[in-house]
This record gives structure tokens, C-alpha cells and sequence, in this order.
């Protein structure tokens, strides 16, 4: 199912806390940083916290800048994002500034959680997802209500769940040049199983004294539930296809191939290299020793189904990806009947054991190079 983006923010001590236990909330960012915020959240369509940090910072989570906001209308946004807020017990106090400032809210909460929100008249949509909170039900509503970026400013339990059920696209983490100490202090990331594999440093840039890092996922999810790094592999196969010289006898196609920690073992696309014939997953795999023990946990990303039949060579790649080890394939696209009548390549890996994850959100990406053999 179509997700939105979810991009993480937090910022935190040397330490790894988010806030100290004092009264007041504990300013980690600098001016400079809290505007870098504000033209974040104007960026996005949804803004998500947690019912403890409403509780615990009463915030108002606005697009504070009248420019961005004027900006945002002229694109034909609303003025300010959608707020979001998440709560089991549907314990919410009314009077707080987060019902009462910017534009249209929802809550996400529990059946029971529901009708005690329900009951203290929130200013807000209330959605029921069940007897326990579902994150994948979740964002699957907030893209059907037309969510395509969302922004979750905490607490560190939610950053958590996120993370480890492999649902956050980018982590954009500010670290700020001090110590808390406090053990009862709140951090940023709680015990759990979380993904293998190192994260991918995107950026990294100084804003006055403290130093902002983006970092996204890189570890393949595991059998045939998609995660955030499925999504990010599966975006660079599709640009891939873009590099393709063009052709008018067969596709244009990217292929990745991504060791199970993370780790980008080799990419293709067709027609590389100037060789008039060679498919994306051939060019990849080729690029690899066939005994690398890396292959067998391994996932294959190309943008089109692999091919289950070829008359420029022997072995089309479905068979070729089998031969390999590898038994996950995510792919964008079925093979349609240009060039070959009821192709089926996800057929032949699925029949010999691998697991075949098709992520139709991005068929058109797969098809745009491809446009002018689909007319």
C-alpha cells in the first residue's frame, strides 16, 4: 500500500536525551536551527507528536513564518500542515494549544481510546484503528487523506516504533553541545530489535553551535513486508532506467542489488556499457564473484519485473537472479505484452522459492523512460 514519506526530527545532548527533568522544556536547538524546523514543517503535509508531548510541551506545531505560509497557499496547500497526534489511552486535555492553533487535526487512537476522546468534544477527526495502535494503518489513512510527506516531531517512544518496523525514511538528528545526565531524563531511542546495518550519512551541516545530521536506511526489509529502505532502493533502480540509451525494441530498466545489511553490492541498467543487448539485473550480477556469500540473504531491486523469456540470450534474468542465490526481488512493475505475450518472470521466482515484493506506488517512475514503447 502507498505510504507517505516519513522523515523523523528530534534533537538531543551529546548524551542522547531529548529533554531534562525540569520544569521548563529543555531548548536544545539554536534560533538558527528552530527556523531550519519551521521551513521543514512548511515543507510537509503532515506534522505528527505524540499525546506525551503534548502533555509534557503543549506545543502549538505551526509554520511560524509568514512567507512560508503565504507560500504554501499559493501552491494551493492549506496555510499549515495537517497536525497529527497518536494516543492508545485517548487520554487528551481539550484546552491544550495544540487543538487551538493552525488548521485541521486528527487523532489516531484505540476503539476505547476513541470513545473517551470522542467524549471530551476534541476539535479534531478521531480514527479508531482497532484494539491497538497500527502504524501501517495508520499512514496508509494519512496517504489516503492525501499525505504525501510526513514530519513526526516525537517523543522518542514513536521515533522507536518507526524505526523498528522499518517505516521511517529519513532520521534528521540535531545534536546539541551539552550534557544532561539524568538518568529519569527522556531519550531519544528506547531498547528493541531494530534493522541491521549501518544508516547512510546524507548530510551534515553546522548551524551556529549545534550540527544537523541526515541519515536514512539502508537494510533491506525481510520477506514480503516492504520497508522504508525497500523504498529508497527501489526510487534509485527507477533512476537508473533513466541512464538507459534509448531503444525501440525493449526496455529501459535499473537494477540494485543490496546486501542484507545494507550494504550496495553492484548496480546495472540496460544497455550498459555500450552492449546493445545486456538487461539491468545481468549487469549487475555480473559485476559480482558467483560465490559471494553476501548473494544468498541478498535482495534485487529492478525497476520492471526480471524476465522470464529473452531471444538475445540464453538466460533471461529470472532464472539468472535464481542461479545467483538471491531469492528477494522488489520490483515496481509487471513486464506488460510489448515483446513478450504473458510474461511472467515474477511467476518463475516465485515457483522456485523467492519472495517477489512489488511496490506499485512506483510504476510510473519505472515506466517514464519507457513512455514511447507504451503508446
Amino acid at each position: 500500500m502507498p505510504l507517505p514519506y516519513v522523515l523523523l526530527s528530534a534533537a538531543v545532548s551529546l548524551d542522547g536525551y531529548l529533554d531534562d527533568t525540569g520544569p521548563e522544556r529543555l531548548l536544545l536547538s539554536s534560533p538558527a536551527d528552530f527556523d531550519r524546523v519551521d521551513e521543514v514543517r512548511a515543507g510537509v503535509d503532515a506534522i505528527l507528536v505524540g499525546a506525551g508531548t503534548i502533555r509534557a510541551d503543549n506545543p502549538r506545531l505551526l509554520v511560524n513564518s509568514a512567507e512560508r505560509r503565504a507560500a504554501r497557499t499559493a501552491a494551493g496547500k492549506p496555510e499549515y500542515p495537517l497536525k497529527v497526534t497518536v494516543s492508545g489511552s485517548g487520554d487528551l486535555d481539550p484546552a491544550a494549544k495544540f487543538w487551538h492553533t493552525g488548521g485541521d487535526k486528527v487523532v489516531y487512537t484505540t476503539d476505547k481510546g476513541a470513545e473517551r476522546a470522542r467524549a471530551v468534544g476534541l476539535a479534531a477527526d478521531i480514527v479508531a484503528l482497532g484494539d491497538d495502535l497500527d502504524w501501517l494503518r495508520l499512514l496508509a489513512d494519512l496517504r489516503d487523506r492525501g499525505v504525501e510527506r510526513l514530519m513526526v516531531e516525537g517523543g522518542g517512544t514513536i521515533h522507536t516504533q518507526l524505526l523498528q518496523q522499518g517505516l521511517a525514511d529519513e532520521l534528521q538528528l540535531v545534536l546539541a553541545p551539552l550534557f544532561v545526565g539524568d538518568p529519569a531524563a527522556p531519550r531519544l531511542f528506547g531498547p528493541g530489535g531494530y534493522q541491521p546495518g549501518r544508516l547512510r550519512l546524507v548530510e551534515t551541516r553546522r548551524i551556529e553551535d549545534v550540527v544537523l545530521m541526515r541519515y536514512e536506511p539502508t537494510a533491506p526489509g525481510t520477506g514480503a513486508a516492504p520497508n522504508a529502505a525497500d523504498r529508497h532502493w527501489l526510487r534509485l533502480a527507477c533512476e537508473l532506467a533513466e541512464l538507459c540509451p534509448p531503444s525501440e525494441t525493449a526496455f529501459s530498466v535499473g537494477a540494485v542489488v543490496v546486501a542484507a545489511d545494507g550494504t550496495e553490492l553492484a548496480r546495472g541498467h540496460s544497455r550498459e556499457a555500450d552492449d546493445p543487448v545486456v538487461h539491468a539485473e545481468e549487469a549487475a550480477l555480473a559485476k559480482l564473484a558467483p560465490d559471494d556469500p553476501r548473494l544468498p540473504t541478498a535482495t534485487i531491486y529492478s525497476s520492471l519485473e526480471p524476465c522470464a523469456h529473452r531471444s538475445s540470450r540464453p538466460t533471461p534474468c529470472a532464472r539468472l537472479i535464481l542461479g545467483s542465490g538471491v531469492r528477494r526481488v522488489v520490483t515496481a512493475w509487471r513486464e506488460p505484452n510489448t515483446f513478450v505475450t504473458e510474461a511472467d518472470g515474477t511467476g518463475v521466482l516465485t515457483s522456485a522459492g523467492a519472495v517477489v515484493v512489488e511496490l506499485p506506488e512506483y510504476e510510473d517512475r519505472a515506466k517514464a523512460p519507457n513512455r514511447h514503447l507504451l503508446k
